[in-house]
């Protein structure tokens, strides 16, 4: 029934047995990591509750298109891009409202947004369908304004929520929708997807992306490697194996850098990390930046177990902040200190 779509089989089956009993929930909750394909199935879900595939796929945000104009967004000032809220709605029954501006958030403007226009009938049928993709990247306010809307839909509306982790959400959001889980992709899975796209540099692909397709199709290899040396030149600074001024051209090309956001440095301090710890405690676990081994394996006998622990917390803890527009490079500087005294 969903055609051209990987995995998630418990998930879909449910979906379909919905549709074919004609009891579709009206609020739903995608769950998982990044890439694995939740606001892919809720716009084929989407389609078979509308019709118009076409045009519920023109507001797939990682067509170029549509990556643009997000980006476009991020110059704007605040009051530009609360008067005209962040929607995409190419078919008039389907509307997809995303992340926006700087720190990529789903605003309260745009939920007031959703409220206002959830009372309006379908042009098209007798439904509607709202996606909020990633819905745990709202703050408390535009949380809070969501939930009048999760209590009472109006009968022809349904809410499809994303999140990375529904723990994030509220209680009162999670209390009022019905959840469904991606799992990361098997590597068997994520092989034989990568062979149907065709996607070029397959096997590292398949390793960096962890079962995630959307990672797999849109990772920029060359944007990794820039990122991925510069971690590594962090962390053996960070464990004493290179002086702290190894650092300083990396963290003054970062510091220049307006387009490179702090997050995207944070997930390949995750990869690295968790490589390193594979190496040092000799899990035989296949490690995803298999290309570095010799520097990570150099790196894994110089560092332990606890300051391993320490180091994922410490990023954790940034990660925490990144909705509060951190400096990168003070950040970054810091995390250094910090894991030197550890």
């Amino acid at each position: 029934m969903f055609e051209n779509f990987w995995g998630h089989t418990q998930v879909t089956r449910a979906l379909e047995r919905m549709m074919a009993r004609e009891r579709v929930a009206q609020t739903l909750l995608f769950g998982g990591p990044e890439g694995v394909g939740k606001a892919t199935l809720a716009r084929r879900f989407a389609a078979l509750l509308l019709g118009d595939t076409g045009k519920i796929e023109q507001d797939d945000l990682s067509l170029p298109h549509n990556l643009e104009i997000i980006s476009a967004r991020e110059r704007w000032p605040a009051d530009k891009r609360n008067q005209d809220p962040l929607l995409f709605a190419s078919h008039p029954d389907f509307v997809t409202f995303a992340p926006d501006g700087p720190l990529r958030q789903i605003s309260i403007e745009q939920m007031r947004l959703l409220k206002e226009r959830a009372p309006f009938k379908p042009l098209r049928g007798n439904r509607r369908v709202f996606l909020i993709d990633h819905i745990d990247r709202a703050n408390e306010q535009a949380a809070n304004s969501l939930l009048k809307t999760l209590e009472e839909p109006p009968e022809h509306l349904i809410l499809i929520l994303t999140a990375e982790n529904a723990y994030d959400l509220l209680p009162t959001i999670r209390s009022r929708v019905v959840p469904f889980w991606f799992a990361p992709l098997a590597t068997e899975e994520m092989r034989k997807f990568a062979i149907d796209r065709k996607l070029d540099d397959a096997t590292r692909r398949v390793a960096l992306a962890a079962g995630s397709p959307g990672i797999a199709v849109s990772l920029d290899l060359e944007a990794y490697e820039k990122r991925r040396a510069a971690m590594l030149v962090l962390l053996e600074a960070a464990a004493g194996a290179a002086p702290l001024g190894a650092w300083i051209p990396y963290s003054e090309t970062i510091g220049r850098s307006k387009n490179e956001k702090l997050e995207l440095y944070l997930k390949v301090l995750y990869d690295l990390l968790r490589d390193l710890l594979i190496l040092r405690e000799d899990t035989g676990a296949a490690i995803r930046n298999a290309d570095a081994r010799p520097k990570l394996e150099a790196l894994a006998k110089r560092v332990t177990f606890p300051w391993i622990r320490t180091a994922v917390n410490k990023v954790d803890d940034l990660a925490d902040l990144l909705r509060r527009n951190i400096q990168k490079t003070i950040a970054l500087d810091d995390l250094i200190l910090e894991l030197r005294a550890a």
